[in-house]
């Protein structure tokens, strides 16, 4: 199915051709480049980026608004789309969600920005609807910011890099490799686009092959391909680490963006023939079977024919993996077979990847006049935005649906992060939604309980709600592939969002709820540094769900010191506590340091942190609860790493992970060491008298003041 070329290759008349010698002129031929030098201000090397637009969902946007606002921000520059689809359900935490969705109003009227109220779009769907366009850029504040199928190359950061782009200042990288996704042949019948995702991702997420790199869809393939399963692949990109993703465009793009009404916004984009790639990916469509992504991530993928051959096998290697996360065991998955057969309890089919109109409709003619009275499984459906909801009401399938037994739900991400949909104690639930990670989907596993999902597309989830729960391939149900013309009406969006972009009502107040607070503030750094360490994570990866969980902690994303009193909770239940301690400690006099001129702060240790979801939170939590720096092997994403220089802490790399809880690890003249760009620190752990080396990634010029000063928002006040 997926193949990769580890080499660098030529694109030339619609084929690739393995290069025997890089050319730099021929690199400029890539789609990739041609955008990213459309909006970079640098040079070809260390690219500074000004993006077109940003967006933010309602979990992120109150700390971007209260840190651009105290960073000087007058107004925003640049068009700024608020959305809420993650804190919609205003269920936990009693009025505070409510009061940051008010809060966002508010602010899109002062600055200027547009505002999408609860339950009318997840935030992807509507940019692809309303906002995307062909050659520009967008950057998010949610990890899966992907619209590059329409020709966009968008970037999912943390809350931070988007301040910067409030305050006119850019976005900073050194120019990404390329990476080619060459697709070929046609999809068959019974195949999706989470399908082809997912074998994607198996093949490239845990060498790293396209990490922090752009790719590149190209070659005969796309042609056959529908909008919709092109940006179902194209959400999915984030799971394999990359940068960014783009596609190059047709008269399917330009019917799509003519569809909804901004026919302006199409441009043709084609790669050059020539055109150098750093890598290539090449996907033969014609090979891809439905897949299935066990728990605990996307990668865990194998076909539905290869896991229904051996269930008992692979249920119990990812129960094996669930069990190292409880206490005390009791995770069991493999009482789900029966008579040979798995079974789940519910289906969900969601969100930017899932809830499009193609996925719901095919799903709809899979079921078919088959009732869903099958006991306990159960089928929720949430159209990715109220348009989609409309085009489907009007040509039939969600009554369809309804007499079916299927649960249909609005524009909501939940079932994405945990805040929706939870399955049951040593359940299964399949859903065509972006993750599957450990500690999500409503995981809390120190108080015993933990939630299994595994990926399938909506086809194959289809074909399982008609076979009684009973996971079955779309390939092995017969059915219609021809379904009903989408008509898109902008009426709803019309009457429901504010679009304020550049009418800015300076005059007018942010409205304030009791939970929306200030952050606190960050101290500069010293000259020398003595860290504390006050947790140790061993595991291969540790994703930002672990760092801060989702769920019904989002509910105090607005609220700094509250949010810090989950960071770690479900990964190391002792950290907020040990980091409280330290940040009321005074610096051991047997060191015999100066405390005038020594930063003394906590660090987490750990293997590779920073894994999965944009949010800034899994940094700034630590920085509240007075951390200075992560140490680790490798950081597993750019984004986690800029949210840590962003909060003024120090990236930190070392070969192995030797720390314990409890080391007090000191930097002498780290100031002036930083300052300089020196890339090797000498550091010792004077509790043991141990000598050791750190080491940090080069970083720019202005990465180094924002340590200096201590944060993004110390940077920015002067």
């Amino acid at each position: 199915m997926v193949k990769l070329i580890k080499k660098g290759v030529y694109y030339i008349d619609g084929k690739l051709v393995k290069a025997n010698e890089v050319s730099e002129n021929a690199k400029k031929k890539t789609l990739a480049y041609k955008i990213l030098s459309a909006h970079n201000t640098g040079d070809d090397k260390k690219l500074k980026i000004k993006f077109d637009e940003i967006v933010s969902h309602d979990i992120t946007y109150v700390g971007i608004i209260q840190t651009a606002k105290a960073s000087g921000l007058k107004e925003f520059p640049i068009p700024y789309t608020l959305t809420n689809c993650h804190n919609s359900l205003c269920a936990v935490g009693g009025t505070i969600n409510e009061d940051d969705h008010v809060f966002g109003l508010s602010a899109a009227v002062k600055y200027g920005g547009s505002f999408v109220p609860p339950h009318i779009a997840v935030i992807h769907q509507y940019e692809r609807e309303a906002r995307a366009f062909a050659g520009g850029m967008i950057l998010g504040s949610d990890s899966h910011t992907r619209y590059g199928a329409l020709g966009t190359m968008a970037i999912g950061e943390g809350g931070p890099e988007l301040v910067k782009q409030l305050l006119e200042k850019t976005y900073d990288i050194d120019m990404p490799e390329v990476v080619a996704v060459y697709l070929k042949g046609k999809v068959r019948k019974g195949v999706g686009p989470h399908d082809v995702a997912l074998a994607l991702i198996k093949e490239v997420f845990k060498s790293g092959f396209v990490k922090n790199k752009v790719l590149e869809f190209i070659g005969s393939g796309i042609e056959g391909l529908s909008i919709d399963f092109r940006n179902g692949i194209d959400v999915m990109t984030t799971e394999t680490t990359c940068l960014s993703s783009i596609w190059e465009t047709d008269d399917k793009v330009k019917d799509y963006y003519a569809l909804h009404g901004r026919p302006e916004a199409y441009k043709e984009l084609k790669a050059e023939n020539g055109a150098y790639y750093d890598k290539a990916v090449v996907i033969n469509l014609s090979k891809v079977e439905p897949m299935i992504a066990l728990p605990f991530h996307p990668s865990n993928a194998y076909t539905i024919r290869d896991f229904l051959s051996r269930p008992y096998e692979l249920l119990k290697k990812a129960e094996e993996e669930g069990n190292k996360l409880l206490k005390d065991g009791g995770f069991n998955l493999t009482d789900n077979i029966v008579d040979g057969k798995v079974y789940v309890n519910q289906g969900v089919i969601a969100g930017c990847a899932g809830g499009m109109y193609e996925n719901i409709a095919l799903a709809t003619e899979i079921i078919g006049d088959t009732p869903l009275t099958n006991g306990e499984f159960s089928l929720s459906v949430y159209p990715s935005s109220q348009p989609v909801y409309k085009g489907l009401v009007d040509n039939g399938y969600i009554s369809k649906l309804l007499e079916k037994g299927a649960i249909i739900k609005t524009a909501f991400c939940g079932p994405c992060f945990g805040a929706g949909d939870t399955p049951k104690n040593n359940g299964l639930s399949i859903r065509h939604t972006t993750r599957n990670f450990e500690n999500r989907e409503g995981s809390k596993p120190g108080n015993g309980q933990l939630s299994a999902v595994a990926l399938m597309d909506a086809k194959s989830i289809a074909a399982t709600a008609k076979n009684g729960g009973f996971i079955t391939s779309a390939m092995d149900i017969e059915h219609k592939t021809r379904i009903k013309k989408y008509k898109y009406d902008d009426a709803i969006y019309n009457a429901r969002v504010y679009n304020g972009t550049k009418k800015a009502e300076t005059n007018k107040d942010l409205v304030y709820g009791p939970n929306i607070a200030d952050w606190p503030k960050m101290e500069e750094l010293k000259d020398n540094l003595l860290l504390k360490v006050v947790s140790v994570l061993q595991d291969k990866v540790t994703t930002t769900d672990e760092l801060i969980p989702s769920g019904e902690t989002s509910s105090f994303r607005s609220n700094p010191l509250k949010l810090a009193e989950f960071a770690l909770s479900r990964k190391d239940p002792g950290y907020v506590q040990r980091a409280k301690d330290t940040q009321k400690e005074e610096i051991p006099a047997k060191f015999n340091l100066d405390k005038d001129v020594t930063t003394f702060g906590s660090v987490v240790c750990s293997i590779k942190p920073g894994d999965g979801s944009a949010r800034e939170q899994a940094a700034s939590c630590q920085r509240v609860l007075g951390g200075v720096a992560n140490i680790c092997v490798e950081y597993a994403t750019k984004r986690y790493r800029s949210n840590l220089i962003n909060w003024g802490m120090i990236p930190f790399l070392i070969d192995k992970n030797n720390f314990e809880v409890g080391d007090y690890v000191y930097i002498p003249n780290v100031k002036e060491l930083l300052r300089s760009g020196a890339l090797e620190f000498k550091a010792k752990i004077l509790n043991k008298n141990k000598d050791i080396t750190l080491r940090i990634d080069p970083l720019t010029d202005a990465e180094k003041d924002i340590i200096l000063k201590g944060c993004l928002i110390n940077y920015y006040r002067g």
